[in-house]
């Protein structure tokens, strides 16, 4: 008989962990969407992030064509952390690149910057 409470309270623990993921998850979810809709206004300003100056993104306006389209970004930066280093100074890899150090230069803030990660990364 205790065994069996023992393993019906176990049971129940697990399900409640389970059933308290779901309802944390959605809230987390709405947290990145923010980001990425933030980081997208970032990208796309002018007097911000200009990601458009250089980079075609599908359905952005006047995109430009001098650097690589921002697309398949996963397939290309296998982590965040990849994608990150290279918005943060693309010198790093390539010593030629024309691309703005944005986070080496304090082009945006950090809190900007972590924005427009998580925005790209989304491409």
């Amino acid at each position: 008989m205790i065994g069996n409470t023992k393993k019906w309270i176990g049971m129940a623990g697990a399900l409640s962990v389970l059933a308290g993921q779901f309802l944390v998850s959605p809230a987390i979810f709405a947290a990145e969407g923010n980001a990425v809709a933030e980081g997208k206004k970032i990208a796309f300003d002018r007097k911000k992030g200009n990601c458009l100056a250089c980079h075609n993104i599908l359905n952005a306006p006047s995109p430009g064509n001098i650097a690589p389209a921002l697309v398949a970004m996963k397939s290309r930066f296998p982590t965040k952390e990849d994608l990150r280093m290279q918005i943060w100074d693309a010198t790093i890899k390539n010593p030629e690149s024309a691309m703005p150090p944005f986070g080496k230069h304090g082009i945006l803030s950090e809190a900007d910057f972590e924005k427009v990660v998580e925005y790209v990364w989304t491409l």
